[in-house]
């Protein structure tokens, strides 16, 4: 009896001293704010939970969004006995301990066993593997959590036996939810301090949260206990005070996973989609990430190639200065040449023709016939081409007015072809008319010559 109080003793201790945001997480599925999409009335997760029906479960999302509160709560609703471990300091042998008592737990009184996994993409593939028997047996309900994509990070057949929930950053709405809760909550928050919270000192914890109730509930606590006390016992959080508690914007930015991946795709978009500012928007949020300044700059060059192209020939020159220019001063500087090429982009006529003649090109080498290179277009500046034949009947454009004759330069059997097909936008207009003057409508060389 003795032990146990003194047990109950010091985890009561250990709950009054966790950080705020430990102390708020929540109990039961009606306590958590946010993920209605998985969790809302009616919704598969929540009827699982409710009805101790589970099977293996990823869930898959930022920081602070409720992986590991949702597994709490499935911990204090579910029959089954609950273990947990984390995959940054467990190994095969703790995956063999916890299998060995859900085995012996399963076979001497029925009862299955769920085990969570925090951070289960930092299981290499082998401990992964170790799982992969245990969940198709149904020893064990996984329940993974990951910040990173589970689709590059877990084994395939893993995720095969398993239901993907992917949650999302919480609302602004959400945030203030969570932190006027805790202001209030008496028991695990902080409702027996008197505080006096301004509205714009509340707002600037919601807004600089960016989506994690982790991050908020830390700047409130921090905000709450490093503020003295009026002689009325009143707490008087400010908006400077909430402003210090949390200095800087957390960017959730992972640079080998999605929020890579994602953040360089809109950025990339916006441009073609000729929205400067959100190109500038999505070239911030890089930056302040730390990605690294030649990736961007690459992918601004892809963009004045693919996206551009030749409605503004000047966009990838503009790129490439803006490449050579961030390469040459890096970080802070680097911001600007890149964000002047983004603009550029974002606000130049757009042409994808260059991009899709290539690619067209490109697919007859690979699966057409070579007819070979006609002879008037070959080598003769070699002993013996004239033999050959090489060279002979070839016109030499500059003889011509206007530096231009018609001839034949694809191969016999690829005559029909178009590849170039110039749009109306931008200059790519000029080539358009250039080229429906040389050859007419049907604009090219080849028909003219056989014609």
């Amino acid at each position: 009896m003795i032990v146990d109080i003194f047990s109950h003793h010091r985890q009561e201790l250990m709950r009054r001293q966790a950080p705020l945001s430990e102390r708020m997480r929540p109990r039961t599925i009606d306590e958590v704010v946010g993920q209605e999409h998985i969790i809302g009335e009616g919704r598969l997760l929540r009827r699982a939970i409710i009805a101790d029906r589970l099977t293996s479960l990823i869930f898959y999302g930022p920081p602070g969004t409720g992986k590991t509160t949702l597994a709490r709560v499935i911990a204090n609703t579910t029959s089954m006995a609950f273990e947990q471990l984390s995959a940054v300091t467990a190994g095969v042998s703790d995956i063999r301990r916890v299998v060995a008592a859900a085995e012996e737990r399963l076979g001497m009184n029925g009862q299955a066993t769920v085990l969570f996994i925090d951070e289960i993409h930092r299981f290499n593939r082998a401990q992964q593997d170790a799982l992969l028997p245990h969940v198709e047996a149904g020893t064990i309900v996984l329940i993974g959590a990951t910040t990173e994509n589970p689709y590059f990070e877990v084994n395939s057949p893993l995720l095969s036996r398993s239901r993907i929930f992917r949650l999302h950053p919480l609302t602004e709405d959400h945030i203030r939810t969570i932190l006027l809760r805790a202001l209030q909550d008496e028991e695990r928050g902080l409702g027996r301090y008197k505080v006096q919270m301004d509205e714009a000192a509340l707002e600037h914890l919601v807004r600089v949260a960016d989506g994690d109730a982790r991050s908020a509930l830390n700047g409130l606590e921090l905000a709450v206990l490093t503020t003295e006390p009026d002689a009325n016992g009143v707490r008087h959080i400010t908006a400077a005070i909430a402003a210090e508690s949390v200095q800087q914007r957390v960017i959730v930015y992972d640079k080998q996973g999605d929020q890579h991946y994602d953040s360089i795709s809109a950025f990339i978009k916006s441009m073609r989609g000729s929205d400067p500012d959100a190109a500038v928007y999505w070239l911030a949020r890089m930056i302040r990430a730390g990605e690294d300044p030649n990736f961007i700059a690459r992918r601004i060059i892809i963009c004045a190639a693919e996206d551009v192209g030749n409605a503004d020939p000047r966009a990838l020159m503009v790129a490439v200065a803006a490449a050579q220019a961030a390469n040459m001063v890096g970080w802070p500087e680097a911001r600007i040449p890149l964000a002047q090429a983004a603009i550029y982009l974002a606000c130049a006529p757009k042409g994808n023709a260059v991009c899709k003649a290539i690619d067209k090109a490109l697919s007859d080498v690979d699966n057409e016939s070579f007819a070979g290179v006609p002879k008037h277009l070959r080598d003769s500046s070699y002993k013996g081409a004239a033999q050959l034949g090489h060279g002979q009947g070839y016109k030499y454009p500059h003889d011509f007015p206007g530096h231009f004759v018609v001839q034949q330069y694809l191969p016999d059997n690829l005559l029909q072809k178009r590849y170039y097909e110039p749009s109306a936008s931008g200059y790519e207009q000029v080539h358009r008319e250039r080229l429906q003057h040389w050859y007419g409508e049907r604009g090219n060389a080849s028909d003219k010559e056989r014609e």
